[in-house]
């Protein structure tokens, strides 16, 4: 056994035994509990970043350590394949967006194995496949059968960059989530899907996900949004039309002197329509188009409007009030219309003075008088109605029902509730994506296509266009088809492609049968596998890919698929990996390898040798270059010591900094076990470890069989409850470090019973960690199975105490000593013995001792209250 240990070939080997056997393979096995352990799967970007790293090694430990409990463990691996970065990154490097997309999935493969990690890889699948995405495009004509699915004509959000729609929940502070480009609104045909079907489902469920931070579901309930209020309905005037308003506060209306809609509202264009205002209308349109469209982006903006051309009726007063669109309402909000109460709202206030219109109070605080012609600012407090027919005189709260119960006899209101959430968008304009399975015919409108026609397939030899458009409508063969309808031969393929949340909205389910071809899934795998019991990603996709997945389940669940609503039952959140950025002042940032350092607190640029700032500690960007190559880890440390420096770090919820003294540190641990190892095989092969109670033990046999037995029960603990692998790895650090205290060449061979017993229980407890290290540890013991197949090791209760206690003394509550004592020692003794302390002693000088208080616990507390 060498001095030192060398990953390259330990791991090299072990892999290619794991492969051999078949080791991560899984199958249904109803005697036997199933876990499903599921990781984000990756967009084949080219290589595996650092971030990669930490959270599949999270997802690693868990599976290992759940199948060694016995469970019956899914820990399957695929692609997020489809999507802008693929178009992007082949024009940029002038390939195709499908081969770059292969080569990519190939070189990451190879990464990930080299990583050790437990994938079944029978099970990959990757969703720019046809017979991946076939069932996607069979499940959207199912939706569209259904009424799930439609198509209308609508302003959306447009990247310009990106060429291409984006949903709501792509946009991101008024930008693009890809590009950061700031997102216009624009005019066109789009497929939606009804996820506002689900909303009070969706909310009503975020408080029965235990498993789930409380930031993702708090995150979620915001972006549903529910708003209880009172629906009304102002009639356009010559028109049996009604201009319909959500808001929550109809005790107002009788002060209502104008009305605003968005300028993305339908009625906008239509109002204007033939009137002097339709010119002045469009413009102004078209020029908000190019403005931030957001609760957030539309306060940058003075508030302004034009007239359209158009009247409604006030349901309250029954006079006519003029219709205005302006740039502070937004389509998401209520309706996209608001009843303006100039009086009650300071941005219709203020719109009211710009423009010259009608400010009347309806609401005023008790005891005063207001003007509208003369109040400084709209009041928003509570108070008396006035100006308010029958309900003057009444507090404005009690006419919030009053008001609402009368306009409902009249016909004009009703009590309602509102939602933030508005349908999923999910055409996309681009290429690379899954075609919509829909033809349209002069004749027919919109056809679906045939089942049997599945899948229409995204022609691979297309050329991309330069600028990221979409070839697809260039191309005759792939548009031009016959109507299946009546068979008229100049109908056409709709040319959008799907947006690439659809994919990773089901991608769980494709995993549990991923060669069925009857179907989605199978539907007894599913049965068997569903729900995914750990689920670990970021939480910027808290209102995407998570609120899109829980809606696709409902879908299935609607349409009889499955008997499940929600798809992850616990839900981790891995913090960042976070790195100082490095800037020379000439060539900005540095990526590492490109500042060297000269002395302890001296780093030049190694371009033109000037000196090197470093900044502040950010999330790993390469942008900012402050980013670390896993294949360069891989190299000079190993697979196992990266993946033990991204467990001790930090605790997988909180961000973690990457530093060279902290990878260093982990190598250093794992070549100190390495040789306490080697030391202890010396003597303890062939020697069956000691498993009974600590009884009789010799005192220094006992200590360590004891803290043999505690650290099993603390790593048990840290992983089965809270994922906290930094303090397993600790408490496994402190059981190596005590073996070191023994005499290993002249242990007897009660001790050596107990060595043996140490060894193969740090072996087992690392093992989901680092896993090369371990198996190749224990094949040495001479052990001849993997040690995955092994039992995860238990603890005796009886061999947990120690004959020896930690006794903490306080000062006035401050920790100013500590000492040992015997487990049964007296409260009398231990207060003598704390009051004789040296230290305490110095703290006590000039003060009279009032109270002393001993608790004993699993450690003793002392505390002295003096003054």
């Amino acid at each position: 056994m060498d001095e030192r240990y060398h990953p390259g070939s330990i791991e090299d080997k072990w892999q290619k035994k794991w492969d051999e056997h078949n080791l991560f393979k899984v199958d249904e096995d109803p005697d036997k509990e199933k876990y499903y352990l599921l990781e984000m799967f990756p967009y084949p970007s080219g290589k595996i970043h650092i971030g990669h790293v930490r959270n599949y090694t999270i997802g690693d430990v868990v599976t290992r350590y759940k199948r060694m409990n016995g469970f019956n463990v899914i820990h399957p691996m695929g692609w997020d394949a489809f999507g802008m970065p693929a178009e992007n990154a082949a024009i940029e490097n002038n390939t195709h967006p499908a081969a770059w997309t292969y080569e990519n999935i190939d070189y990451m493969r190879a990464q990930l194995k080299k990583m050790g990690f437990s994938y079944d890889w029978d099970r990959e699948v990757a969703t720019c496949r046809p017979e991946y995405y076939r069932w996607e495009q069979w499940l959207f004509l199912k939706m569209f059968e259904n009424g799930m699915a439609y198509r209308k004509e609508s302003y959306v959000n447009w990247c310009e960059k990106c060429q291409t729609v984006l949903a709501n929940e792509q946009v991101e502070q008024d930008k693009c989530w890809r590009c950061s480009q700031v997102v216009q609104q624009k005019k066109l045909y789009q497929w939606y899907f009804k996820i506002t079907d689900y909303a009070e489902d969706l909310l009503v469920h975020c408080d029965k996900l235990p498993g789930w931070p409380d930031k993702v579901t708090i995150m979620q309930k915001n972006w549903i949004g529910k708003s209880f209020g009172s629906e009304l309905k102002f009639q356009i005037d010559g028109s049996d039309e009604d201009i319909i308003v959500f808001t929550t506060r109809p005790d107002t209306v009788f002060g209502a002197t104008f009305m605003c809609l968005a300028p993305e509202h339908p009625l906008v264009e239509t109002l204007s329509r033939g009137t002097e205002q339709e010119g002045a209308v469009a413009e102004f349109v078209n020029r908000i188009s190019h403005q931030e469209r957001s609760a957030t982006g539309i306060e940058k903006y003075e508030k302004e409007g034009v007239f359209v051309g158009a009247h409604c009726i006030n349901p309250a007063t029954g006079e006519k009030i003029p219709v205005y669109t302006a740039n502070f309402v937004l389509m998401e909000y209520g309706t996209g219309a608001i009843m303006s109460v100039p009086a009650g709202d300071q941005r219709d206030f203020e719109f009211a003075r710009k423009y010259g219109l009608n400010i009347r109070v309806v609401v005023q605080p008790e005891g005063e008088s207001l003007d509208g012609n003369t109040m400084p600012e709209a009041y928003t407090g509570p108070g008396i109605m006035v100006n308010s027919g029958e309900f003057n005189g009444m507090d404005n709260k009690s006419a919030i029902d009053a008001i609402t119960q009368w306009l409902e006899m009249e016909g004009r209101g009703k009590k309602t509730v509102s939602f933030r959430l508005r349908d999923w968008g999910i055409s996309r304009q681009r290429y690379w994506g899954t075609p919509i399975p829909i033809i349209h015919c002069a004749d027919c409108g919109v056809v679906p296509v045939p089942e049997a026609d599945l899948p229409i397939r995204l022609p691979e030899d297309a050329n991309i266009l330069p600028k990221g458009g979409s070839p697809l409508p260039t191309l005759a063969y792939f548009q031009k088809t016959d109507c299946p309808k009546c068979g008229r031969g100049d109908a056409r393929r709709d040319t959008d492609t799907m947006d690439t949340f659809v994919e990773s909205s089901w991608y769980y389910l494709r995993y549990c049968s991923p060669r069925y071809d009857r179907g989605m899934f199978d539907p007894d795998a599913v049965k068997y596998w569903m729900p995914v019991d750990q689920y670990i990603g970021g939480v910027e996709h808290a209102v995407l890919h998570l609120l899109y997945s829980r809606y696709f389940m409902r879908v299935l669940n609607t349409l009889g698929m499955i008997d499940f609503k929600e798809p992850f039952t616990r839900l981790l959140t891995q913090g960042m990996v976070c790195k100082e950025t490095m800037t020379c002042p000439e060539h900005g940032y540095l990526f590492p390898f490109e500042a060297e350092r000269k002395s302890a607190d001296n780093l030049v640029c190694t371009k033109c040798g000037k000196p090197v700032e470093v900044g502040r500690v950010i999330k790993m960007s390469k942008s900012k270059k402050n980013v670390v190559d896993p294949n360069e880890l891989l190299e000079q440390y190993g697979a196992d010591v990266t993946r033990l420096f991204c467990l001790f770090a930090a605790p997988p919820e909180r961000d973690l900094e990457w530093s060279e003294e902290g990878i260093e540190g982990s190598h250093r641990f794992i070549n100190r076990v390495w040789r306490l190892a080697g030391e202890c095989m010396k003597v303890v092969k062939g020697v069956t470890p000691y498993t009974g109670p600590a009884d009789g033990l010799s005192k220094d046999a006992k200590a360590l069989y004891i803290k043999a037995n505690q650290t099993v029960k603390k790593v048990t603990e840290d992983i089965e409850k809270s994922f906290h692998f930094n303090t397993a790895i600790s408490s496994v650090m402190e059981l190596v470090n005590m073996m070191y205290t023994v005499d290993i060449e002249s242990a007897d061979g009660e001790m050596k019973s107990i060595l043996a017993f140490g060894l193969e229980n740090i072996l087992l407890l690392l093992s989901p960690i680092v896993p090369h290290f371990c198996e190749e540890l224990y094949a040495l013991m001479g052990k001849e199975s993997f040690i995955l197949e092994q039992g995860w090791p238990s603890f005796r209760e009886d061999a947990l105490q120690t004959d020896e206690v930690v006794v903490v003394i306080q000062v006035n509550g401050k920790l100013r000593s500590k000492f040992t004592t015997g487990a049964g020692a007296s409260k009398a003794s231990i207060e003598e013995r704390a009051l004789a302390d040296s230290k305490i002693q110095k703290h006590l000088e000039g003060k009279t001792i009032r109270k002393v208080i001993v608790i004993q616990k699993q450690q003793t507390l002392v505390n002295i209250v003096a003054n």
